[in-house]
């Protein structure tokens, strides 16, 4: 069905969403996203919402959305093992009994002099005598003599966590040239690598070809990673610019043949939709968008504004589901330092609104969560955030989360809790100056005519109200817990 523009864009101080769901099956405008479209807002929340035809996760993984920390957002290329356990003892002490699980070390952990990564020519790589990369031991001590992460694996797991690591798919280069026999195999390196397939933005490695030599270099990796304990595999320049649907599926089943559970996670985005399925069926998260760093509509050319992410939140929304994450990317929040993946560094450049304006949508639309701030340095503000049980609740333990449409600048996401009788209401507002919202609850698809309110952010109770009532900041949101 064709839609078209019937109304101008929101320009009053007040939105009236009953009046505006009465126009249901009526063009709406969904400023700088395309047009939304508002299907069968007016039938009972609690219908049930149909979802594509997917296959079956592909493992017990991840049976609600992964959370943990990663350390590129603080530290890009240059984090050592002592940095990586100080954020992980905050982790632990502070975050973990609120579901922060997973602790990861994320691009370029076997250079040895990372701070050259703009001279590429002048780069180190520690590589063992299998042609695998080991973690570079002048940054990781307890790697030395080949003991790869199993030191720092164990560490995490015996604080009750779960340890992950970054690659870059591919065989190293070096190895290549050395022409280096794959694991117990009588295949070659040269076999495996196809030289004409270099990651656009990584110079370390050559692609690996579909064939019985490819399949033996990811297999013999996915031994050495699961030997030294990894159970979070995060696989860079793979899920889109380029795409590589081989390399995927070579990957997946060389993790079922290591022995060990690991979650897969592809990046970076944008994941295209035509490829869900594919993705659903070899990984358990998959990036949809570039880079998300802290700006508000848009950065560099390579990252991506949290603005943007409401579009793309919402068209991935039919997928996610036990097993299975679209991925809104990293919460650049908190303190950024000493040496972010992006820029000088610095505190976040959202705002609180702004921050919680992401959390807000990453949670209602059920995106996995992984901090990127510096831990060591979390302000009571962040921790603030990251300990709200209300809201991580929606992010695990919600169903039935969906856009129910945009407004000019409003837009609005409903769910509904698995663990009590009530629901959720987000409304963000992506406009530059406040507005206000006055409706009543059947536009946004609620049965009832009254409520008792929960205001999440505010972990405060509001009382029983007839209608929903806010006032809303620039680039501000509420998140609000309906119970009958």
């Amino acid at each position: 069905m064709e839609f078209e523009i019937a109304s101008p864009p929101l320009t009053c101080s007040t939105v009236n969403f009953g009046m505006f769901i009465s126009m249901l099956m009526k063009p709406i405008r969904a400023a700088g996203f395309g047009l939304l479209l508002i299907s069968s807002v007016a039938a009972q929340h609690t219908a049930s919402h149909k979802k594509p035809a997917q296959p079956a996760p592909s493992s017990g993984l991840a049976q609600t959305p992964p959370m943990g920390w990663n350390s590129w957002d603080s530290y890009g290329l240059t984090v050592n093992e002592e940095q990586f356990r100080q954020n992980m003892v905050v982790l632990s002490a502070q975050l973990k009994e609120f579901g922060w699980q997973y602790v990861v070390v994320d691009e370029g952990w076997y250079l040895q002099n990372p701070e050259s990564a703009s001279k590429p020519g002048t780069l180190r790589y520690t590589v063992n005598p299998q042609g695998q990369y080991d973690p570079a031991p002048g940054r990781f001590p307890s790697a030395k003599d080949g003991a790869g992460f199993k030191s720092l694996a164990d560490a995490a797991h015996a604080d009750g966590l779960k340890f992950g690591i970054h690659i870059i798919r591919g065989i190293p280069k070096q190895t290549v040239t050395a022409n280096t026999r794959i694991g117990q195999t009588g295949l070659r390196a040269k076999e495996a690598a196809d030289a004409t397939d270099v990651c656009p933005w990584n110079p370390d490695n050559f692609g690996v070809k579909a064939n019985a030599a490819g399949q033996a270099w990811y297999d013999a990796l996915m031994k050495q990673y699961a030997a030294w304990g990894v159970d979070f595999l995060k696989v860079d320049c793979i899920a889109s610019h380029p795409y590589k649907a081989a390399e995927i599926k070579m990957i997946h089943r060389a993790i079922q043949r290591s022995g060990r559970s690991m979650l897969l996670s592809l990046s970076p985005g944008p994941t295209a939709i035509e490829n869900a399925a594919e993705v659903a069926a070899n990984a358990q998260m998959w990036r949809i968008s570039d880079d998300v760093w802290d700006h508000w509509d848009k950065g560099k050319e390579t990252s991506q504004g949290i603005k943007a992410q409401f579009a793309l939140a919402a068209s991935w929304e039919k997928y996610a589901r036990p097993g299975n994450w679209p991925d809104a990317d990293m919460l650049p929040i908190g303190e950024l330092s000493p040496a972010p993946g992006e820029g000088m560094p610095r505190t976040t450049r959202l705002t609180e609104d702004e921050q919680r304006t992401m959390l807000t949508l990453w949670c209602i639309a059920r995106s996995p969560l992984f901090l990127g701030a510096n831990l060591t340095k979390m302000d009571s503000l962040t921790k603030l955030m990251l300990t709200n049980p209300g809201l991580i609740a929606v992010d695990q333990q919600s169903v039935n989360n969906k856009l129910i449409g945009q407004d000019g600048d409003v837009v609005a996401w409903t769910a509904d809790s698995t663990t009590g009788p009530s629901n959720y209401l987000a409304l963000f507002n992506l406009g530059d100056s406040s507005v206000k919202i006055e409706s009543t609850y059947g536009a946004y698809g609620f049965p009832s005519d009254t409520y008792k309110l929960r205001d999440v952010w505010e972990r405060k109770e509001l009382g029983e109200h007839a209608e929903v009532a806010v006032e809303l900041p620039a680039h501000g949101s509420v998140l609000l817990e309906l119970k009958p």
